[in-house]
């Protein structure tokens, strides 16, 4: 399919969702941080898992171009959207693009196990996704680019087992050609209004870290599932998966992933059109429990 032949880009919801998804999180951490009921904290943390994977999914139209037809109100959004993540707009964008490049190849084969594979180290990233923990890496990946770039590069590993085994080699490869000004200038921003709210609305830093937890294993959760065990295939290598129709409607399609890799310029709102319903559909929860059983072995290795 070419650009020209997708769908219209649904600029003006876009917009209101991600007003109303900002605007929803942001009450939910100030009712987590000022809620005197320990349950009434619990449930705003994890409506705000929710609301806030509303605005990554839009940061997701924004890293594909789809956010807004607009290539300056497209960027200007995702900025803004990147803030509650947060990370920077610019390294989401390259990172994600680098994924649909490398999807289901030997650098992102992270659910199986292949000779030669550091074990522990294969199992602690598997784990570390599952967990949440890998969240944890994207804001502190950020500041530490804005702060010492050369220390993520060391970090690199390139021609070497572990660069590969983790994906690192070619990630961080793209940071060579990063414009390191603008993604100071966004981390900066990210900052500022991260700062901004907790200053504002009166943050208390266990409402806050309570609301970005539930967020990290919503996310991370999701981040791998559409992935694993799917067919080894850089454009089919994922799952359109089955999930409630209102957690679909709050991740904005997220769940079509596979329709998402063969066509990434459909804008969100399109996707269920997309969807091949002669493949396998396995369910997100099947998915998600099976994962936690640890990586396979590959399957060559099985026959």
């Amino acid at each position: 399919m070419r650009a020209d032949d997708a769908p219209p880009i649904p600029a003006a919801l876009n917009a209101v969702l991600l007003v109303t998804a900002m605007g929803a999180g942001t009450l939910c951490l100030w009712t987590a941080s000022h809620a005197e009921a320990l349950w009434v904290r619990l449930v705003a943390a994890g409506v705000f898992s929710y609301v806030n994977n509303t605005v990554f999914s839009l940061l997701h139209e924004a890293t594909h171009g789809v956010l807004h037809p607009s290539r300056r109100f497209n960027d200007m959004l995702g900025r803004l959207a990147a803030t509650f993540f947060p990370t920077s707009f610019t390294l989401q964008r390259a990172f994600h693009l680098t994924h649909h490049r490398h999807n289901r190849s030997a650098r992102e084969q992270f659910d199986y196990l292949h000779p030669g594979d550091h074990r522990f180290l294969k199992y602690a990233q598997w784990y570390v996704i599952l967990t949440g923990i890998y969240w944890l890496f994207v804001p502190l990946g950020a500041l530490v680019f804005a702060l010492a770039p050369g220390l993520l590069q060391r970090l690199r590993g390139p021609g070497t087992r572990y660069g590969e085994q983790t994906g690192a080699d070619a990630y961080l490869g793209r940071l060579e050609d990063a414009p390191g000004t603008a993604i100071r200038a966004e981390v900066l921003g990210m900052v500022a209004v991260q700062s901004g709210l907790a200053y504002a609305l009166d943050l208390t830093l266990v409402g806050w870290a309570l609301c970005y937890a539930a967020f990290a294993v919503n996310w991370s959760s999701l981040q791998y599932a559409d992935h694993a065990w799917s067919p080894l295939d850089v454009r089919e290598g994922a799952w359109d998966l089955k999930v409630a129709a209102p957690v679909r409607w709050v991740f904005l399609n997220y769940h079509y992933h596979r329709a998402h890799h063969r066509y990434p310029q459909v804008p969100w709102l399109y996707l269920g059109r997309y969807v091949d319903e002669s493949v396998p559909r396995p369910s997100f929860l099947g998915i998600w429990l099976s994962m936690w059983r640890g990586p396979r072995p590959f399957p060559e290795q099985s026959k």
